[in-house]
Protein backbone atom coordinates (compact mmCIF):
# COMPACT_ATOMS: atom_id res chain seq x y z
CA UNK A 1 0.00 0.00 0.00
CA UNK A 2 1.22 3.07 -1.15
CA UNK A 3 1.20 6.18 1.66
CA UNK A 4 1.20 10.08 0.93
CA UNK A 5 2.54 11.32 4.20
CA UNK A 6 -0.71 10.26 6.71
CA UNK A 7 -3.12 8.94 4.12
CA UNK A 8 -3.18 5.58 2.86
CA UNK A 9 -3.37 4.90 -0.82
CA UNK A 10 -5.47 1.89 -1.70
CA UNK A 11 -5.66 2.53 -5.60
CA UNK A 12 -5.72 4.98 -7.85
CA UNK A 13 -7.84 5.66 -11.11
CA UNK A 14 -6.94 8.16 -13.87
CA UNK A 15 -10.70 9.34 -14.59
CA UNK A 16 -9.65 11.96 -17.24
CA UNK A 17 -5.96 13.02 -19.18
CA UNK A 18 -5.21 15.39 -22.44
CA UNK A 19 -2.02 16.98 -23.06
CA UNK A 20 -2.10 19.60 -20.14
CA UNK A 21 -3.72 17.92 -17.33
CA UNK A 22 -4.56 14.72 -15.83
CA UNK A 23 -7.47 13.89 -13.31
CA UNK A 24 -6.89 10.89 -10.70
CA UNK A 25 -9.13 9.42 -8.09
CA UNK A 26 -7.52 7.66 -4.76
CA UNK A 27 -9.50 5.89 -2.40
CA UNK A 28 -7.65 6.02 0.64
CA UNK A 29 -8.17 5.49 4.40
CA UNK A 30 -7.97 8.92 5.99
CA UNK A 31 -5.67 9.89 8.62
CA UNK A 32 -8.12 9.10 10.71
CA UNK A 33 -8.25 5.13 9.68
CA UNK A 34 -11.80 5.99 7.54
CA UNK A 35 -11.81 4.79 3.88
CA UNK A 36 -12.54 7.88 1.28
CA UNK A 37 -11.60 9.30 -1.72
CA UNK A 38 -9.10 12.35 -2.57
CA UNK A 39 -9.06 13.52 -6.27
CA UNK A 40 -5.77 15.36 -7.60
CA UNK A 41 -4.99 17.36 -10.86
CA UNK A 42 -1.63 17.27 -12.65
CA UNK A 43 -0.92 20.32 -14.16
CA UNK A 44 1.57 20.67 -16.69
CA UNK A 45 5.06 22.81 -14.89
CA UNK A 46 4.99 26.17 -16.09
CA UNK A 47 6.08 30.16 -15.88
CA UNK A 48 4.89 33.57 -15.20
CA UNK A 49 7.09 36.67 -15.88
CA UNK A 50 6.52 40.03 -14.83
CA UNK A 51 8.73 41.92 -17.69
CA UNK A 52 8.98 45.99 -16.56
CA UNK A 53 10.81 48.56 -18.69
CA UNK A 54 13.25 50.72 -18.20
CA UNK A 55 10.42 53.68 -17.39
CA UNK A 56 9.12 51.48 -14.71
CA UNK A 57 6.12 49.94 -16.62
CA UNK A 58 4.92 46.60 -16.35
CA UNK A 59 4.15 44.53 -19.39
CA UNK A 60 1.07 42.21 -18.61
CA UNK A 61 -1.87 40.84 -21.04
CA UNK A 62 -5.47 40.48 -20.43
CA UNK A 63 -7.19 37.62 -21.44
CA UNK A 64 -10.19 35.33 -21.85
CA UNK A 65 -9.52 32.85 -19.47
CA UNK A 66 -11.78 29.96 -20.62
CA UNK A 67 -12.16 28.40 -17.05
CA UNK A 68 -12.79 31.92 -15.25
CA UNK A 69 -15.87 32.75 -17.79
CA UNK A 70 -14.08 36.62 -17.93
CA UNK A 71 -11.13 38.84 -19.25
CA UNK A 72 -8.50 38.28 -16.47
CA UNK A 73 -5.32 40.63 -16.61
CA UNK A 74 -1.87 38.39 -15.87
CA UNK A 75 1.74 38.30 -16.33
CA UNK A 76 3.01 36.58 -19.08
CA UNK A 77 2.87 32.97 -18.57
CA UNK A 78 2.53 30.01 -19.95
CA UNK A 79 3.72 25.61 -19.59
CA UNK A 80 6.73 24.57 -19.91
CA UNK A 81 7.58 22.33 -23.49
CA UNK A 82 8.70 18.65 -22.83
CA UNK A 83 12.35 18.94 -22.03
CA UNK A 84 12.52 22.42 -21.51
CA UNK A 85 13.83 24.88 -18.90
CA UNK A 86 11.75 26.88 -16.78
CA UNK A 87 14.08 30.16 -18.14
CA UNK A 88 13.81 28.88 -21.45
CA UNK A 89 10.01 28.65 -21.38
CA UNK A 90 9.75 31.69 -20.03
CA UNK A 91 11.82 33.98 -22.89
CA UNK A 92 9.77 31.74 -25.41
CA UNK A 93 6.81 32.84 -23.85
CA UNK A 94 7.23 36.39 -23.31
CA UNK A 95 8.62 36.60 -27.12
CA UNK A 96 5.54 35.01 -28.04
CA UNK A 97 2.44 36.58 -25.65
CA UNK A 98 4.27 40.36 -26.27
CA UNK A 99 7.04 39.91 -28.51
CA UNK A 100 9.40 40.77 -25.69
CA UNK A 101 13.06 40.13 -25.54
CA UNK A 102 14.94 40.81 -22.01
CA UNK A 103 18.67 41.20 -21.27
CA UNK A 104 18.30 40.67 -17.39
CA UNK A 105 16.22 37.94 -15.84
CA UNK A 106 16.01 37.42 -12.50
CA UNK A 107 14.75 33.70 -10.51
CA UNK A 108 12.21 34.65 -8.36
CA UNK A 109 10.96 31.09 -6.99
CA UNK A 110 8.87 28.48 -7.23
CA UNK A 111 5.27 28.81 -6.29
CA UNK A 112 2.39 25.92 -6.15
CA UNK A 113 -0.93 26.55 -6.95
CA UNK A 114 -4.06 24.76 -5.51
CA UNK A 115 -1.54 22.86 -2.39
CA UNK A 116 -5.11 20.41 -1.67
CA UNK A 117 -5.58 18.94 -5.08
CA UNK A 118 -2.89 20.62 -7.90
CA UNK A 119 0.12 17.74 -7.42
CA UNK A 120 3.64 17.88 -9.42
CA UNK A 121 2.37 21.43 -10.95
CA UNK A 122 5.59 24.31 -10.13
CA UNK A 123 5.09 27.67 -11.18
CA UNK A 124 8.89 29.23 -11.37
CA UNK A 125 8.27 33.38 -11.19
CA UNK A 126 11.16 35.37 -13.25
CA UNK A 127 11.43 39.23 -13.47
CA UNK A 128 12.43 40.37 -16.88
CA UNK A 129 14.29 43.90 -17.26
CA UNK A 130 16.58 45.71 -20.44
CA UNK A 131 13.76 44.83 -22.36
CA UNK A 132 13.82 45.14 -26.29
CA UNK A 133 10.56 45.20 -27.83
CA UNK A 134 9.50 43.05 -31.41
CA UNK A 135 6.91 41.37 -33.07
CA UNK A 136 4.80 38.98 -31.34
CA UNK A 137 3.81 35.26 -32.24
CA UNK A 138 1.21 34.17 -30.17
CA UNK A 139 -0.19 30.21 -30.60
CA UNK A 140 -4.20 30.61 -32.36
CA UNK A 141 -5.72 30.09 -28.80
CA UNK A 142 -4.06 33.24 -27.64
CA UNK A 143 -5.93 36.03 -27.91
CA UNK A 144 -4.10 38.68 -25.78
CA UNK A 145 -4.15 42.39 -24.97
CA UNK A 146 -1.04 43.96 -24.26
CA UNK A 147 -1.57 45.72 -20.88
CA UNK A 148 1.53 48.58 -19.66
CA UNK A 149 0.91 50.00 -16.42
CA UNK A 150 3.20 51.60 -14.25
CA UNK A 151 5.09 48.60 -11.78
CA UNK A 152 3.35 49.93 -8.83
CA UNK A 153 -0.12 50.54 -9.94
CA UNK A 154 -0.18 46.63 -11.10
CA UNK A 155 0.96 45.90 -7.45
CA UNK A 156 -2.00 48.24 -6.38
CA UNK A 157 -4.18 46.00 -8.87
CA UNK A 158 -3.01 42.75 -7.01
CA UNK A 159 -3.61 44.28 -3.49
CA UNK A 160 -7.38 45.80 -4.88
CA UNK A 161 -7.79 42.15 -6.41
CA UNK A 162 -8.45 43.66 -10.13
CA UNK A 163 -5.49 41.20 -10.97
CA UNK A 164 -6.99 37.37 -9.64
CA UNK A 165 -4.56 34.99 -11.00
CA UNK A 166 -2.73 33.61 -8.72
CA UNK A 167 0.36 33.25 -9.90
CA UNK A 168 0.45 36.68 -11.50
CA UNK A 169 0.04 38.55 -7.99
CA UNK A 170 2.71 36.70 -6.17
CA UNK A 171 4.89 37.30 -9.21
CA UNK A 172 3.99 40.79 -9.22
CA UNK A 173 4.61 40.81 -5.30
CA UNK A 174 7.92 38.91 -5.53
CA UNK A 175 9.18 41.15 -7.94
CA UNK A 176 8.18 44.46 -6.02
CA UNK A 177 9.72 43.09 -2.90
CA UNK A 178 12.86 42.03 -4.88
CA UNK A 179 12.86 45.86 -6.50
CA UNK A 180 12.35 47.07 -3.25
CA UNK A 181 15.39 45.53 -1.61
CA UNK A 182 17.63 45.81 -4.24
Amino acid sequence: MKSRGPWKILSSELKYKNPWIEVTEDKVLRPDGNPGIYGTVNILPGISVVAIDDDGYAHLVEVFQYGLGQNSIETVSGALDKGETPLAAAKRELKEELGIEAADWVDLGVIHQYTSIVKDAPQQLFLARKLKFGKFEREGTEVLKPVKVKFSEAVRWVLQSKIVDAQSGMAIMKANEYLRTK
